[in-house]
């Protein structure tokens, strides 16, 4: 225990003692941890999106040469070649359509995939319960919604939206993990390559294709691009986390602005708390010199400084990390480029980087005050005005 239990009622006199100053060093610190557990939220988001992990066995294919989706046009028939290739076990071409190309935070992307690998796509795996995958083939206007984005435009079964010159009905909500399905709706193929205005028979914009074993990622994707090397399209063809990375290059830096921010943010902690309790110290010149004649010595008076800063700090650090966890799970936010999506997660790494760094922070500021008032002798403190 870092003071005796019995101490802790004095600590907290002390912090609600000036409330007004209190108050406002615990809002100061909450507002500048709602900063930093945004942040924090990103970058987790940013690493589970672009971060390769042994059990990726995704490749996309896209026409070489080609960011947006609006530029990359493949053949429907390169399907067919792409399964013969040593490796491959799937293939899903996918045609996209995006309202918006450039990094937004309101993104709509449609994704048209074949009605007939709704079943393997979404059922498989349970991100879509039975009665919705009947509902979605049944419908060619049919969507699917990620979860994220039904949040965030507030959406529910039954519903019809538009967006992208394309108005669709909502016949069930994903529950997935993956990043990249949360923010997309999807809908049948054929809806988007003959959409009003669109004539895009068998044109589509991208290949999924799944391999048999992640170590051989490399040589699959080096296979498909020689493949159609000399065909009219060729092809590029990258990991699907690679592929997340390689388009969201803007939000990478986005993000290694951010983090500086997030030092910031945390600077703006220290130098709240430590001013916080430097002027609660001065106050209490006096008072800390009657401890001292009753017995209490400069150790404990230090750390009951220390526990006041504590307090501070871990209320102030609880409730900017939980604001930001209520707005990002209400908001259903995430950065999109190229109809690519990353999502803001909040999650309990959140909670522990917040509070940890508050807690270090709060402790870290009050050294110096602290040490100075253990280190102050009696009879000087008395005189003291």
């Amino acid at each position: 225990m870092i003071v005796p239990t019995r101490m802790l009622p004095y600590v907290m006199r002390q912090v609600t003692r000036q409330r007004t100053r209190s108050a406002l060093t615990v809002l100061g610190v909450g507002t500048a941890m709602f900063l930093f557990a945004t942040i924090q939220s990103l970058e987790s988001g940013m690493r589970a999106a672009t971060h390769a992990t042994a059990r990726d066995t995704t490749l996309v294919v896209y026409r070489e040469n080609r960011y947006c989706p609006f530029t990359s046009k493949l053949p429907e028939h390169y399907g067919e070649r792409i399964s013969r290739i040593p490796g491959v076990t799937s293939v899903l071409p996918m045609k996209i359509a995006v309202n918006n190309c450039r990094t937004s935070l309101d993104v709509i992307t449609f994704r048209g995939v074949p009605v007939d690998e709704a079943t393997s796509l979404f059922g498989a795996s349970g991100k879509a319960d039975a009665r919705e995958l009947e509902a979605w083939s049944a419908r060619t206007d049919a969507a699917l919604l990620g979860s994220a984005l039904a949040s965030r435009r507030g959406l529910v079964i039954g519903d019809r939206f538009d967006a992208n010159g394309l108005t669709v009905s909502v016949v069930g909500i994903l529950e997935s993990e993956e990043p990249q399905d949360q923010n997309v709706a999807y809908v049948h193929l054929p809806f988007l390559q003959y959409a009003p205005g669109v004539n895009q028979a068998g044109i589509v914009t991208q290949f999924n294709v799944k391999v048999d074993d992640p170590m051989a990622l490399n040589r699959v994707a080096a296979a498909i691009d020689a493949e159609f090397e000399r065909d009219q399209e060729p092809t590029a063809t990258y990991s699907e986390k690679a592929f997340v990375a390689r388009a969201a290059g803007d939000l990478l830096g986005l993000v290694a602005f951010a983090r500086y921010l997030g030092f910031g943010c945390a600077a703006a902690v220290l130098a709240l708390i430590a001013n916080t309790i430097v002027l609660s110290a001065r106050d209490r010149v006096r008072e800390h010199a009657v401890l001292q004649t009753l017995g209490y010595g400069g150790g404990l008076i230090a750390r009951l400084m220390l526990v006041e800063g504590l307090v501070l700090s871990t209320t102030g650090g609880a409730l900017g990390t939980l604001g930001a966890q209520v707005m990002l799970a209400a908001g259903g936010l995430s950065l999109s480029t190229e109809g690519l999506s990353i999502v803001f997660e909040a999650d309990w790494r959140m909670w522990i980087a917040g509070l940890g760094v508050s807690i270090l922070l709060g402790v870290g500021a009050s050294l110096w005050p602290a040490w100075q008032a253990s280190r102050r002798d009696i009879v000087s403190s008395f005189r003291s005005v």
